[in-house]
């Protein structure tokens, strides 16, 4: 297993002194103590409405937002990514569970052939330290999404560095979504394009930077996203999980993310929650044992089998 002390967790400049310590907790609270980040993903119900959570080939469980709560508090994870109005409803009774507020979030009704892509801040860092002191839960960190090459762009920017600025103010972690897309942008998944994405993260001084997996002709994902890795320096990348893969391919390529590309972790919604409850917690397991445990795919795919 990997592991960090806490005189080995870089404290961002912008982080007041008063704040380091508590930084610090949330950091290691965070990834566990290890320095590297495993995210379950629970922000869907609004980026993809109800298309993940109920349909052919989705069980049940996942109709029931408190699906999502009920794996979160049943399995290992270093932090459960949401919206802060289902903390707001869920949360007294899972007080337990470390959160990640994301504080914007869009609908994909609107597609780039009618107008570029914008998320816009639903909360401030203040609101959310104001919900965290007065309910007394985890919440080690916040989350915002931009959308690289969208005409809304700097806007976005903007909001962002406000987010990651006033989040480590509070000594609270930042992860920010980063995508490029819009009208202007022509391969989402273009390596040198998702390089510059997690080099733009760094600009922003996040702590992680979560961007899709890069795909190009003729070469090995795991080797091109190494340029992804070294543009980001001290901000780490976070590989998003993408939509529903068959279990021992999306542990592979998550190992191969990590041991192969640098990666620093993971953020996993739909490969964990479009199972039923305990095969859910099993595959958070399982993740969990390759991210923060340093466990090889053939022992997590035992933990997810259940032996």
């Amino acid at each position: 297993m990997v592991s960090i002390s806490r005189e080995e967790v870089i404290v961002p400049l912008d982080v007041p002194k008063a704040m380091r310590e508590t930084y610090i907790d949330n950091y290691m609270e965070i990834t566990r103590g290890t320095g590297r980040l495993m995210l379950f993903a629970g922000d869907q119900k609004v980026e993809h409405l109800n298309d993940d959570f109920y349909g052919e080939g989705i069980p049940e469980d996942d109709a029931d937002p408190e699906h999502l709560f009920r794996i979160a508090s049943r399995s290992k994870i270093g932090v459960f990514a949401t919206q802060l109005g289902l903390i707001a409803r869920y949360g007294m009774d899972y007080r337990d569970v470390p959160y990640l507020v994301k504080i914007n979030s869009k609908t994909n009704l609107v597609k780039t052939a009618q107008a570029d892509p914008f998320s816009n801040l639903w909360y401030d860092v203040e609101q959310v330290v104001e919900f965290k002191e007065n309910s007394g839960f985890k919440i080690l960190g916040v989350g915002y999404t931009i959308y690289l090459g969208s005409e809304f762009e700097a806007e976005m920017l903007v909001q962002a560095a406000q987010v990651v600025y006033n989040a480590h103010q509070h000594g609270m972690v930042s992860v920010l979504w980063i995508y490029p897309r819009g009208a202007a942008v022509k391969d989402e998944k273009d390596p040198h394009l998702i390089a510059g994405a997690t080099g733009v993260g760094a600009c922003l001084g996040t702590d992680f930077v979560k961007v899709n997996y890069p795909k190009k002709e003729g070469a090995e994902s795991a080797e091109i996203f190494k340029e992804a890795i070294k543009a980001a320096g001290r901000t780490k990348v976070v590989c998003a999980g993408g939509s529903s893969d068959e279990v021992e391919t999306f542990l592979r390529k998550l190992y191969d993310q990590i041991h192969i590309s640098g990666a620093q972790g993971n953020a996993t919604g739909r490969n964990i929650h479009q199972k039923p409850l305990e095969e859910a917690i099993r595959m958070c397991n399982a993740i969990y044992a390759i991210t923060v445990e340093d466990s090889s795919v053939e022992d997590a795919l035992k933990i997810y089998k259940g032996k």
